[in-house]
Parts: C-alpha cells; structure tokens; sequence
C-alpha cells in the first residue's frame, strides 16, 4: 500500500462548493491547510482549515505550498486543474503519490455549452499569462475559438488584435463568471470602439470573420510571413527540409545558422509538442528571429547569439538537426562524435565546397543526397522564361 496524498488540488467553479464532488468537499473538510487565491478562498463553505493566499506571482506560492508537506493540503484551482490551470504548475515538485486532483467542469465546457459550440472542432486557448499571438495561427474565416484571459481589459487588447490583422468583423462573446449565478454574455465586433469594463474571471467566444490572411497550416508557408534579411531558407525548399526533417511529437530542434528562423518556427507551428533551439552567430538576425516567432504565435522557441559548435556543448540534445548555416568539415566530425545514435540530420548546401562535404559524409555515414533545382517564370524580354535559381543539395541521415 501506498502512502496516502498530502495534497488535494480541487477545482472549484463559481458556485463554490455547489455542484463538487463527494471526495471534493471531503477534502476540503478534513484539510489542515486550504491554499488558493482570494477569490476562490472566498468562494468556500464553512471549513476549520486554516486558509493561506495564493502570492503574485503565482510561481512565488510553489515553495511556499510544498512547505506543507505532512500535513493535508488543498489547493484550489479554477475549473479542471489540468486544461490550461494551475495544476500543472506544481508537478514538477510531486511524486505520483504525493497528490491527487478533483477537478469540476472546465470554463471551456462552460463557454461551448453557453454559445451552443461544439467544443472538439473549436480552438481552446489558455492565454490569461501568454502572449495573444498564439492565437495567430488558428485565425482563419468561419473558425471559433474560446480564449481564457487574464483580466476583463485584456477584451480590448484581444479585439485590437484581430483587428489589427484584418479579423475585425469577427463577433467576440464576453462571457463573465460561468457558472455562478453572476453568468453574462456580452457581444461585440472586434473592430468596435470597447468600453464596457469586464469582470474577472473572463474568457471569450471569438467567431472569426473578416479579411485577414489565414496562415496555411502545410509547411513551406508564405515567405512573407517572416521578417528577414533575405538570409532565409525559401518557401519551397523550406518545404521540402521540414518534410526532411520530419517532426514527430515531442520532439527537439538543434536550427544551426538560423537566418531568419523560418525553419525553426515551421517547425514549431508543427505541433503544439515540439521544442527547438536556434543558434545564430548575428546579433540582429538573432533578434529578428525572436520576433518573428513571437509575431507568429510560437514564442517557447529558444534562440541562442553564438556560435557552434561551441555554443551546443551545454544545451540538451537534440532529436533532429539542421545546419542552414555555417556547414564546414568541423561541423560536423563535432556533431558526428556528440550527437546520439538515432538523431536525424539534415543540412543543405549551396555553394561547391558545401555540396562536396555534403557528399563525402554521406560517403561515411549514409543517408539520402537529394538535389533540388527549381525555376521561377520571369520577364524575357517582351515574353516570359525559366529563370533558375542555384541547385541546393540536401543530405539527410539517422546517425
């Protein structure tokens, strides 16, 4: 038998205890220590637990809540303590039988069932501590999404975006406090001037219409989606590397030479799973390639000014590399001895010298060697012809 949990996390809607589950509000009468915000804290029955305020920031109460240790513990949390909550936050902390979860209904349940949405075709996003451009990439006509948020100004922040982005005849639904009694369903068109003031909590039913440019979900997405210096891997061979690279979920990303970071991010706008690294020895590339990620929704992309290999020897190991930059012999005898047996990589070459260590590695450790040639229609004189641009050769290979 094991030991029994010390820590309770109890989802807790805005009737309360109302509508909890029988272990839910056993937990919260036999507790020693309840801790959660104020207005969950506020929120509870009668109890004798001793009650302890969740700090701003939220990640200052992790050490003070596992201080508790031995003692019985609730945590409060809003909802279902694993979609999107505060659940989550605390695991890394835990053994499996240290805790055990009683969540109520989500606030994306109680969104969908109030806007008669079905909720397995509609985007669901927790964005109340995260950048609204995470959005960006399920934007598209006719498509809905229900989006928590931190605070009733941030309605106004959600609709400047849309707007901003050709999305402002999109209708979006304030909805207040679901499921308590104080429920309100507000909608407005994103393009209006806000100035209603809304209550915390706070999600919204967004309903996308407009004409803003929906991002393709294939890979080998639009050049222009990336702010660049022209040092960029283009649309179609772009497409055709991540289709090399072949992501798989969970996985992690070494990009070497990032450029403008298109690879990396295509790689990210992949699956919600996937991780990646972008190393890149110019400053302002660098910082470009921050931007762009944050400007297309995957900001979790870690982007390291340096140089490799020096700069790899201390970052967790990759599942797949791309070298799109700075190929040389060195290269890669360094990524041949330190990388692990099963990762993928994948490096394109332009120039003579490139294509020739390109071919002599895969001489030595196999792999595929594909070259890509491709031509664009243009202007000859007062007709049009094929204009190449120069061959690229890509070598893949599963060390």
């Amino acid at each position: 038998m094991g030991r029994s949990p010390w820590l309770s996390i109890v989802g807790l809607g805005e009737n309360g205890a109302d509508g909890l589950c029988t272990a839910s509000l056993n937990a919260l009468q036999t507790a020693e220590i309840i801790m959660g915000p104020p207005r969950h804290l506020a929120l509870l029955p009668d109890v004798s637990a001793q009650q302890v305020t969740w700090p701003v920031p939220f990640t200052n109460g992790i050490a003070q809540l596992m201080s508790f240790r031995g003692k019985r513990v609730v945590m409060l949390a809003s909802g279902d303590p694993f979609w999107f909550g505060a659940g989550s936050s605390v695991m890394r902390d835990l053994q499996a039988d240290e805790w055990v979860a009683y969540p109520s209904v989500s606030t994306f349940s109680l969104a969908a069932n109030m806007m008669g949405w079905p909720l397995e075709k509609t985007h669901c996003l927790g964005l109340h501590a995260a950048p609204l451009a995470r959005m960006r990439s399920a934007l598209a006509h006719d498509a809905r999404l229900i989006v928590l948020l931190r605070d009733g100004g941030a309605v106004a922040d959600v609709a400047a975006y849309l707007d901003q982005l050709g999305w402002g005849a999109s209708t979006i639904s304030v909805l207040e406090s679901l499921g308590g009694p104080d429920a309100l369903r507000t909608d407005i068109c994103a393009a209006d001037q806000i100035t209603d003031a809304f209550s915390h909590p706070v999600c919204v039913a967004v309903e996308v219409a407009g004409t803003g440019d929906a991002m393709p979900l294939a890979s080998g997405r639009p050049d222009g989606l990336f702010d660049s210096d022209g040092t960029m891997t283009k649309r179609p061979v772009r497409a055709l590397t991540l289709s090399a690279l072949a992501p798989r979920a969970g996985q992690h990303l070494w990009d070497i030479g990032g450029g403008s970071g298109s690879i990396a991010i295509e790689w990210l706008l992949s699956d919600p799973s996937l991780s990646a690294t972008t190393i890149e020895p110019n400053a302002e590339r660098s910082a470009r390639i921050a931007a762009n990620a944050a400007a297309l929704g995957v900001d979790r992309l870690q982007v390291i000014h340096g140089f490799a290999p020096e700069v790899l020897r201390d970052l967790p190991k990759p599942d797949t590399v791309f070298i799109g930059g700075g190929l040389s012999a060195e290269m890669l005898v360094w990524l041949e001895a330190h990388l692990a047996k099963g990762t993928r990589l994948v490096a394109n070459a332009v120039t003579l010298e490139s294509e020739t260590l390109l071919m002599q590695a895969q001489t030595r450790l196999g792999g595929e060697l594909l070259r890509i040639e491709l031509s664009n229609a243009a202007p000859l004189g007062s007709k049009r012809g094929w204009k190449a641009s120069y061959p690229i050769v890509q070598w893949s290979v599963v060390l």
